[in-house]
């Protein structure tokens, strides 16, 4: 039995939290060929990761909390999580492990934080030990900041991915302030890439051009809420866009994706911004939406739980309360499936059996449940 599995079972699995799920399961997603279980509620949930070679997961509280969810159902908390300004859209953030997780226990988080100038996104890692009472964050250290911090709680964007070339990628929010995203002397609007310590490699595109320029990898961006590679190491993103200007990018190394410049849809005080076009120099999306989808998680399927869909991308829709799968072709993208979840989609997660796991940002009040999908019986 490992260090983590006699924890839960001996430890502490009797004094954990049960959480109160949710009587009601979806009975159908509007006919969608998977069955939906409930599985768990968790108060304004907004990521989560499974633990590699055992039954548990982390899954991050908007608020702050880092929860340790196993698969009987104790949530226990993490405890050693900085505190994290929350509010708007605010808080703790993204949680992935190191890929030598294994061995080295590295956890990985993003969240809001307050500073001079105001808010920002930071990201930490600590080790997660799990032979102490109860499971902690130790050697906590912030590896990357939001430069500068701006006024206001929006956009964010502080999703984390590892590359297979074992760089950490992170998406970095224009903050709302628009014209950031083409300015290459501040990280906001940006695709930032990095070690695994938080330095800048040499072979980003603006190597040796300044500390925060040297972190860029691609620029642009307005909100991105999230970042996957597919099974070929390509990096994909999706992006809450302006008015009907939600988009999936295939993202390039130096490349622009032209926002404020560019959108396919407009501010939503109904100013005009000028569509993509073909060479204007800008990289326009493989996907839009319009109506939008208000996209939140990304995912790229790769398990066998669900054959035909390998390959594809799933997208949460937040204010499209929505499944979305985006077929993915090469470079290329084609929008497929919508699937009506009937209620904000935060979060979409494979399970290590192959499985789809979604997380709603909220279903009343707060609280939003972890749902697990099967194929249909």
């Amino acid at each position: 039995m490992s260090k983590l599995s006699f924890l839960i079972s001996a430890s502490f699995l009797a004094a954990a939290c049960q959480p109160s799920v949710s009587d009601a399961a979806l009975a159908d997603a509007n006919g969608a060929p998977f069955d939906v279980t409930v599985v768990a509620d968790f108060d304004e949930p907004w990521a989560m990761t499974f633990v590699p070679g055992t039954p548990y997961a982390l899954v991050t509280e908007k608020k702050g909390k880092l929860k340790l969810w196993q698969n009987e159902g104790a949530v226990v908390d993490v405890e050693g999580v900085p505190a994290v300004a929350y509010g708007g859209q605010g808080g703790l953030g993204d949680v992935v492990l190191h890929p030598q997780f294994a061995k080295n226990k590295l956890v990985y988080l993003s969240f809001a934080e307050a500073g001079e100038g105001g808010f920002g996104a930071a990201v930490v890692r600590g080790k997660l030990d799990v032979a102490s009472a109860k499971p902690v964050l130790t050697d906590v250290q912030v590896i990357w900041r939001q430069a500068p911090k701006v006024m206001g709680q929006g956009h964010y964007g502080h999703r984390l991915a590892f590359g297979p070339d074992g760089m950490l990628y992170i998406s970095s929010g224009e903050r709302q302030k628009f014209d950031p995203a083409q300015d290459l002397n501040q990280n906001l609007g940006k695709i930032v890439r990095l070690t695994d310590s938080g330095l800048a490699p040499s072979d980003n595109p603006f190597s040796g051009q300044g500390s925060v320029k040297s972190q860029i990898w691609s620029y642009g961006h307005r909100n991105p809420l999230g970042i996957a590679f597919d099974a070929k190491g390509r990096l994909w993103n999706q992006e809450m866009g302006p008015a009907g200007g939600d988009e999936l990018n295939l993202v390039k190394k130096a490349a622009n994706y032209g926002y404020p410049r560019v959108s396919n849809g407009d501010h939503y005080d109904g100013r005009n911004i000028p569509d993509h076009a073909a060479g204007d120099g800008f990289e326009a999306p493989k996907v839009s939406w319009n109506p939008a989808i208000s996209p939140g998680g990304l995912m790229i399927y790769s398990g066998d739980m669900f054959k035909a869909w390998k390959g594809s991308a799933f997208i949460g829709g937040l204010g499209s309360k929505a499944l979305v799968r985006v077929k993915l072709d090469g470079e290329n993208a084609a929008k497929a499936d919508q699937w009506d979840m009937g209620a904000r989609i935060r979060e979409v997660e494979q399970g290590p059996d192959g499985a789809i796991w979604l997380l709603e940002d909220e279903r009343a009040g707060s609280q939003g449940r972890l749902l697990k999908l099967t194929p249909k019986k």
